[in-house]
């Protein structure tokens, strides 16, 4: 589904046509781990599903053709812990670094507000580390702060959001793609490829990043489930 005239949503990623550029964000690498550390203990499944899911995605944006992308993108907390990096984030990082070089002719990591220590991990592969990424006239940036200079297209992630679907009596929480404004800019905001969570319910949780300070009835929102659905905008559910 496009979500502007040049960008495409194909599940938890956005995929740019004019560039060949894959765009994902908010692995969290590790969380598992941090969380059995706090003696929450829930199996270490997270890293085979993003494989899985990311296999998936490749295939639909080279249209199963075994060509590479141009660039694959990671915006922002590829690894969740802030001032260490954990034996899991050490191992599973790598190896979806290794896994994603297969794919593409680049890897752009860009740094997000838990990537404090992500050097040595980046610096193993070669890959680059960037406060933000610009493509014609599209910003790549993580959201937790708001650059100088803007675009006409800003894509941000950190904010993970969902929202929560109702039946009767069951609930349930659903990724989802924001699209609004920022100032006169186009705002898309990306979900995270986390598995652990569903993310922050838009409707009714607090917000964090400096763009979603605003009222955001006017957003569209796209829910990732099936296939995507175009629930219209936030004000109407």
């Amino acid at each position: 589904m496009e979500i502007t005239k040049d960008i495409q949503i194909i599940d938890l990623a956005l995929y740019i046509n004019k560039s060949n550029t894959l765009i994902i964000a908010d692995t969290h690498i590790g969380y598992e781990e941090a969380l059995n550390k706090q003696g929450i203990l829930i199996p270490r499944f997270q890293f085979k599903e993003i494989i899985e899911r990311l296999e998936n995605i490749l295939k639909k944006a080279t249209n199963n053709k075994k060509t590479k992308l141009n660039q694959i993108i990671i915006n922002g907390d590829i690894k969740h812990e802030f001032g260490t990096i954990s034996e899991q984030e050490w191992r599973h990082t790598l190896r979806l670094l290794d896994f994603l070089a297969k794919h593409c002719k680049e890897i752009i990591l860009i740094k997000g507000n838990h990537d404090t220590i992500l050097g040595p991990i980046a610096e193993k592969r070669k890959v680059k580390v960037k406060d933000e990424h610009r493509i014609d006239n599209t910003l790549i940036i993580h959201g937790d702060k708001i650059p100088k200079k803007l675009e006409k297209t800003i894509i941000i992630a950190h904010e993970h959001p969902a929202i929560t679907l109702r039946d009767n009596l069951k609930t349930e929480k659903v990724k989802c793609f924001l699209k609004g404004k920022y100032k006169k800019n186009t705002l898309i905001v990306q979900p995270s490829f986390n598995f652990v969570t569903e993310g922050t319910d838009v409707l009714k949780e607090k917000l964090l990043s400096p763009f979603l300070k605003q009222n955001l009835k006017d957003f569209n929102c796209y829910v990732i489930a099936d296939k995507i659905y175009n629930f219209g905008k936030l004000n109407n559910l």
